[in-house]
């Protein structure tokens, strides 16, 4: 896994294949190892690019609070580093709201958006109690029993990827993971919505009902969007409903290409 000094970090991240290029992006306590499958699916078709961010898996801790635009403006390096001139943005949970956050503020960059159980804010109680039990968690020291729990939830019939997920995860900094799930709380994009102009595919899981407001939400504000449900999944898409999943990518990218 290559490592560069990106925006005065030392971030890791992997580069595979050729062409149109696709930037991953992964939830707080996840890595780029949580898109696996898609790097080594999609690699054969498009220039894959996933990372860790800052005091996530390999990548440093950082020294700033994570944001939303300090992540944004990482990968706005990042590209430069790749020389990527523009990208797809796929982000999955609250990595979708980074994605809505690269293209309003750098719309020149992205060829378009993959929000994959994603959200413009985190508007309900129930989600928003999870997400701050998870940011106490990381705060009182229990990231590695949380890791655990992420890393099982997302793989829990593959043995092998759980336990790369579980590594990973525990190698990151709980304080940054904390500092990524609050600022997730306050997120809110929803009003600026309509001025995103790229292609965007929202990706949600048949089963994933408390996101189904938030699938509505970006459907009905997004000026040109494409809402598919996979059935028999719940939020965990990339590890689950892998194949899915990347099929729904290859096609979409392939459509906004011609």
């Amino acid at each position: 896994m290559p490592e560069s000094v990106i925006n005065g970090y030392k971030m890791h991240y992997l580069d595979r294949g050729e062409g149109t290029a696709i930037v991953f992006i992964h939830p707080p306590v996840l890595t780029s190892t949580n898109f696996q499958y898609q790097i080594q699916q999609l690699s054969a078709h498009f220039r894959t690019v996933a990372f860790d961010i800052r005091g996530h898996g390999h990548s440093e801790p950082s020294r700033e609070s994570i944001t939303y635009p300090l992540i944004v403006e990482d990968i706005r390096k990042l590209l430069d580093e790749l020389k990527i001139e523009r990208a797809f943005l796929c982000g999955y949970s609250t990595g979708g709201s980074i994605v809505l956050e690269f293209l309003l503020s750098y719309p020149d960059r992205a060829l378009g958006g993959i929000v994959v159980g994603g959200m413009s804010e985190v508007s309900d109680r129930k989600l928003r109690r999870r997400i701050f039990l998870a940011s106490v968690l990381s705060r009182v020291g229990a990231a590695g029993a949380l890791a655990l729990t992420i890393a099982w939830n997302q793989a829990r019939t593959k043995v092998a990827l759980a336990r790369r997920l579980y590594n990973d995860a525990r190698q990151g900094s709980s304080k940054n993971a904390k500092q990524y799930y609050q600022y997730s709380l306050n997120y809110n994009c929803t009003a600026q919505l309509k001025r995103i102009s790229h292609p965007v595919l929202l990706v949600y899981g048949e089963r994933d009902k408390k996101f189904y407001r938030y699938a509505r939400m970006l459907h009905e504000q997004l000026p040109n969007n494409e809402l598919v449900l996979i059935e028999k999944v719940s939020h965990q898409i990339p590890t689950k409903a892998a194949k899915k999943l990347n099929g729904l990518i290859q096609r979409f990218i392939e459509r906004c290409s011609k």
